[in-house]
């Protein structure tokens, strides 16, 4: 971040003269290729969404969340419920357009106007959902809502031993700011946080990424990707591109 040196001849951040906060995020569907992004609905998606879960059993899914494995529906009908009538976090159900079914939740979450910051998280995506193109779809329209709002910074925090959460925040465009130690106490454990971020001014670029990699003639017929994103994606600052 460049800086401006103040009468006082200390160095400062740049001005904001023209600063407005933007909105919070609605709960408006995003509609893209693969995936469509609802906003989470105990009348909806809670049923099907438990299908997907039971399905996986997979109880490792759940090691990095402050909630689950959910062992009957009535429970995970009750945690969709309370989720549902929040607004931060704000949770929307992954709908993938093919099959018409919810395949997993995400949330924007420290919703923050005032500083133009927002967070993305509670990220469940049940096997359906993991490693297809929905997945990244829906990552994507959610930056891209977030921006086009307004919103300067979009974060993204995970367990920092949570390896394949750091690996999807690094391939989706986020820079690596470092590790909080002992910020968090969950589950009976104490939780290092490793923090990401997507800043307004590098948007641009990763947009452009996640839309080349996204369009149709980076897929063949079976749905296989030619190019992987890291193709498209700009080199992080302070790295050369190669």
């Amino acid at each position: 971040m460049s800086a401006t040196i103040n009468r006082h001849g200390q160095p400062i951040g740049p001005a904001l003269p023209d600063w407005q906060p933007p909105a919070a995020p609605s709960r408006e569907a995003m509609i893209g290729r693969f995936c469509r992004l609802e906003a989470l609905s105990l009348a909806q998606h809670a049923d099907a969404l438990y299908a997907r879960i039971a399905e996986d059993d997979d109880p490792a899914g759940w090691t990095y969340l402050g909630y689950g494995p959910f062992t009957c529906i009535a429970d995970y009908r009750d945690w969709v419920a309370r989720m549902a009538a929040g607004n931060d976090p704000l949770f929307f159900a992954i709908i993938d357009i093919q099959s018409e079914r919810p395949v997993g939740v995400a949330s924007y979450l420290r919703i923050d106007p005032a500083n133009g910051m927002i967070e993305v998280g509670h990220l469940h995506f049940t096997h359906r959902l993991r490693r297809t193109p929905a997945a990244t779809e829906a990552m994507a329209l959610m930056m891209r809502r977030a921006f086009e709002l307004g919103y300067r910074r979009y974060e993204w925090k995970c367990d920092a031993l949570n390896a394949p959460s750091r690996r999807a925040a690094e391939r989706l465009g986020f820079q690596f700011e470092g590790v909080f130690r002992q910020a968090v106490v969950y589950n009976g454990r104490s939780r290092d946080t490793a923090w990401f971020s997507i800043i307004d001014r590098e948007w641009p670029a990763i947009d452009a990424a996640l839309t080349a990699w996204l369009a149709p003639d980076n897929f063949d017929g079976r749905g296989r990707q030619h190019q992987p994103l890291s193709i498209f994606m700009p080199a992080p600052a302070g790295k050369a591109a190669t």
